[in-house]
């Protein structure tokens, strides 16, 4: 067998350089769209659980002011009735992709782990507010052409760990304001009646 001739080599070099420099960036995009597909459907479940939290609670569980969900517990701590009856919880944020949403006083487990974003490693994560009644929640996707990317929440300039936050999804309000620019929207209408 023959070897192969320099511009056989060369002829082959050329094809692999075209081979590969069509196939990387396919590749790159195709793990993109893996990681937004993963942040849809975290956010699917979770919108899941926290409906069900609230049907069974007629409540959401608070977030804490760097938007995570308060609905841990410090280790040892446990709910405790006062002397009239209620019931005395002490939720601490949750960290997400370590704990569970469960229901402190029933112990119910809606979801064993909280999800988190794809990315935590280069610090994007998820953002929840709620003030019990409303929740939004909100996710930072790669792909600036996936259809869920809204301009209007792209323009509150939240951020999801060190992206702007680009996707929300909500309960009995807007992703577009702030659940308190909202409280504030609906009192001005009704003082306007």
């Amino acid at each position: 067998m023959k070897p192969f001739t320099k511009p056989e080599k060369i002829s082959l070099v050329i094809i692999f350089a075209v081979l590969v420099a069509v196939s990387v960036p396919n590749f790159i995009v195709s793990l993109r769209r893996a990681r937004d597909q993963v942040r849809r459907d975290d956010m699917g479940v979770l919108v899941h659980a926290l409906d069900e939290y609230a049907a069974d609670n007629r409540s959401l569980p608070l977030a804490s002011p760097d938007g995570r969900i308060m609905d841990c517990l410090k280790p040892g701590d446990k709910p405790v009735k006062d002397k009239r009856g209620f019931w005395i919880v002490n939720p601490i944020p949750c960290e997400w992709g370590k704990d569970a949403l469960t229901d402190l006083i029933t112990g119910k487990v809606y979801m064993p782990i909280l999800p988190r974003d794809p990315d935590y490693q280069k610090d994007s994560s998820y953002l929840y507010f709620s003030d019990g009644n409303r929740y939004q929640l909100y996710a930072a996707m790669e792909g600036m052409d996936e259809a869920e990317v809204d301009p209007k929440i792209i323009a509150r300039n939240l951020m999801c760990g060190v992206e702007i936050c680009n996707v929300g999804r909500s309960y009995n309000v807007p992703t577009d304001i702030s659940i308190e620019e909202y409280d504030k929207l609906l009192l001005d209408t009704n003082v306007e009646k």
